[in-house]
């Protein structure tokens, strides 16, 4: 017996895989990156360090000999920071469809997880949404928002009324059903039909709701210029509702748009420090780019004539009693985006060669009044446009606050699809590029933060955005003397560069500035318990 005793014990120790670096002392990590400079997403400036990762997560932190990697970064003369969180995108239909669910115009930016259903917008089915990003893989995390236009919508259609009683109760019940789904907050787009038509009051209910969930309440405000209530009141009804519904309030991709706010960053700064120093949990996110991007209709067309819809609005149009009133109110907010020479499309399906022109030059070609060529191409579909209209001081004003997280307000769209806004490709290394490296209006680890641990905080990702121990592994590599935005407003289909490397839950799906086939993101849930 003991014979066979002793047999088993060789047989077991000849079997068994023998690790070196076991036998060594030397500690092993799936994953170790070397020599690179840590932003750990904090604020605080750069430190050397060394990372060892395990499985999906930060392991280690430190600097030793006696570690090692089955897989080994040699991150020297590179910056290693938490993987990058955009807060406001459109990408959530790109990214359910096959072609283009590898997102590799966000990885090429160094993001790894994306918030979708912004401005209101998008799908209302929260689970049916997680099942179709599901289907193909998606090559970044999401999170989404229930949308509160896609609510209202379902329960009132068009109406320009408030919800009775048994209305806002179904309007509730569908919140909560996203939020239960794992939804990250309520997004709101006031500026747009039918969300337009809702007063306040209706919104801080709905909020509640969500703030129940751990959620956050993220607002396309009502006004960002001077089209009806103004840039100030609207910045306040988001600091109103985040107060009475107890609900961290973000004024999403903040701006002073047009000539007649210009300045005003200065004064709704001063209303967010006024409304945090009370205790009012207010944040803002922006894009760093002096335009902005949506469609000719909403810009031009008043919202009383948008009314009920499409058809409606083309009725109206067409009604002589009432063209001449549109026509008028059309006239002030073409001034107040800076005219003809400032708007320029970006896509329009019916002729293409007019995509890259500005409504000026399309004007001179038809023979027409800015105007009428407005409502010429509306009638036939409603154009995507990009339009020039920030000032430049208040892009920077804004950048500088600590409460200011990183978006994009970007799409994912087809290479070559449209003259699209350069921001579907480029917003965050533009915001390393230029306004540190090259303006220096905020520095290295200030714009990191706006991009990691200032979002995740504010989402509730408190497992990611930060580079320490238990985190994780969610990470971005990148040169940041190469680091460039690379995409224009006249040729935006084009890749960052210099993201060198970007980790998902401690799995490759860029590598040495290729991209991975894998496709590693996934659809994150809210913890709301």
């Amino acid at each position: 017996m003991k014979q066979c005793a002793l047999f088993l014990v060789l047989m077991i120790w000849f079997i068994e895989p023998f690790d070196i670096h076991a036998q060594s002392g030397l500690q092993n990590f799936d994953i170790l990156i070397k020599n690179g400079k840590i932003l750990d997403g904090t604020g605080n400036p750069w430190f050397y360090a060394d990372i060892g990762i395990n499985g999906d997560r930060i392991a280690w932190i430190g600097e030793s000999d006696d570690v090692t990697g089955r897989e080994i970064i040699d991150a020297t003369g590179l910056y290693i920071s938490p993987g990058f969180i955009d807060v406001h995108t459109h990408a959530g239909p790109g990214l359910a469809s096959e072609s283009l669910s590898h997102g590799r115009p966000l990885l090429a930016q160094g993001l790894t997880t994306v918030m979708i259903n912004p401005d209101g917008g998008g799908s209302l089915d929260i689970a049916g949404q997680r099942a179709a990003l599901k289907e193909h893989g998606i090559g970044v995390n999401v999170a989404q928002f229930v949308p509160h236009g896609s609510v209202r919508r379902e329960v009132l259609g068009q109406a320009n009324r408030a919800p009775n009683t048994d209305e806002l109760e179904q309007m509730k019940a569908l919140v909560e059903e996203g939020m239960k789904e794992g939804a990250f907050g309520l997004s709101t787009g006031l500026f747009y039909t039918p969300a337009a038509y809702a007063e306040t009051e209706e919104v801080i209910e709905l909020a509640k709701v969500a703030s129940r969930y751990n959620g956050v309440y993220s607002s396309h405000i009502r006004d960002e210029s001077d089209y009806n209530v103004g840039l100030i009141y609207s910045v306040d009804e988001v600091i109103r509702i985040a107060e009475e519904a107890g609900i961290p309030g973000i004024v999403t991709h903040i701006k002073a748009l047009g000539t007649g706010v210009w300045g005003y960053s200065a004064a709704v700064i001063s209303r967010v420090e006024r409304a945090r120093d009370r205790g009012v949990e207010v944040y803002a996110d922006q894009y760093p780019y002096p335009a902005s991007s949506t469609n000719l209709t909403a810009v031009l067309i008043p919202s009383w004539a948008r009314e009920g819809g499409r058809t409606e609005m083309l009725q109206r149009l067409d009604d002589p009693e009432l063209i001449e009133d549109i026509k008028v109110e059309m006239v002030a907010n073409l001034k107040r985006r800076g005219g003809a020479e400032s708007i320029q499309i970006a896509s329009y399906s019916p002729d293409r060669s007019y995509e890259g022109l500005r409504l000026s030059a399309i004007a001179n070609q038809m023979g027409m009044d800015p105007i009428e060529t407005a409502l010429t191409l509306i009638k036939e579909r409603n154009p995507q446009i990009v339009s020039f209209n920030m000032h430049e001081d208040d892009v920077e004003r804004f950048m500088k606050q600590p409460w200011m997280m990183t978006s994009s307000d970007g799409g994912l769209v087809e290479m070559g699809e449209g003259v699209v806004h350069p921001r579907n490709y480029g917003s965050f290394p533009r915001k390393i590029s230029k306004y540190v490296k090259e303006d220096r209006t905020v520095d290295l680890a200030f714009a990191i933060r706006s991009m990691t641990s200032l979002p995740a905080s504010v989402f509730n990702l408190h497992d990611r955005g930060v580079i320490k121990t238990g985190q994780i592994a969610d990470i971005t590599i990148f040169d940041l003397d190469r680091i460039q935005d690379k995409a224009t407003f006249d040729d935006p289909h084009q890749l960052s560069e210099g993201v060198e490397y970007v980790l998902i839950g401690g799995k490759f799906a860029m590598k040495a500035g290729e991209f991975q086939p894998e496709l590693v993101g996934k659809v994150l849930k809210n913890k709301i318990d």
